[in-house]
């Protein structure tokens, strides 16, 4: 599926297959963000590509959080009725000294939680609080729960590292069908927006 968004601040293209073989392709001018995106597409088994310009003469802000937006509504598009697909994921992973356990619900209610070490710093043009904004935008846009935990660690590029790998295998199990309920809704309810 291909999508766009352009604002005052931004110019985001996006295509995204759920059911690719984790290929990806950046021009997003921001390299830390790029190889972090790279986890989530490689770990989910996400074909993304994603071209992006924004005003990062200010900062990358922005340019972050749109591109989140996009990509959560994307998922939420492709997901349609979510008819058959298992909706929850769970992985917890270990990047060295790091371990990290990234929890996910499609369930179609939007709720965030984010448990570790402050995220501070930079990577390159890259603040690291802007992780948290992705995530949080991510999950609101795509309608989603999603728990991140670092459980201990002290690298931060393995912390962050952790959390994109992390979420791209949550994702996968979420959105991987059930054989065994192939047509039906993951839910008592019958219904998941």
């Amino acid at each position: 599926m291909q999508e766009s968004r352009k604002t005052s601040e931004t110019d985001i293209k996006l295509s995204m297959n759920l059911r690719g073989k984790g290929d990806y392709k950046f021009d997003t001018e921001i390299p830390f963000f790029e190889h972090m995106l790279s986890h989530i597409s490689k770990h989910g088994g996400i074909d993304l590509d994603i071209w992006l310009r924004g005003d990062i003469q200010i900062d990358c802000h922005h340019s972050v959080e749109d591109t989140a937006i996009l990509m959560g509504n994307t998922l939420h598009k492709l997901l349609g009725d979510k008819k058959g697909i298992n909706r929850y994921g769970h992985f917890t992973i270990t990047m060295d000294e790091v371990l990290t356990t990234v929890a996910v619900d499609l369930g179609g209610r939007f709720f965030y939680k984010y448990t570790g070490p402050e995220l501070t710093g930079k990577f390159g043009i890259y603040d690291a609080e802007l992780t948290n904004e992705f995530m949080q935008k991510f999950a609101l846009n795509a309608k989603m729960n999603l728990h991140i935990l670092v459980h201990y660690g002290e690298n931060r590029h393995h912390i962050h590292e952790s959390i994109f790998k992390g979420l791209g295998r949550a994702l996968r199990q979420a959105i991987a069908y059930d054989t065994n309920a192939l047509d039906k809704i993951p839910s008592t309810k019958g219904v998941l927006e």
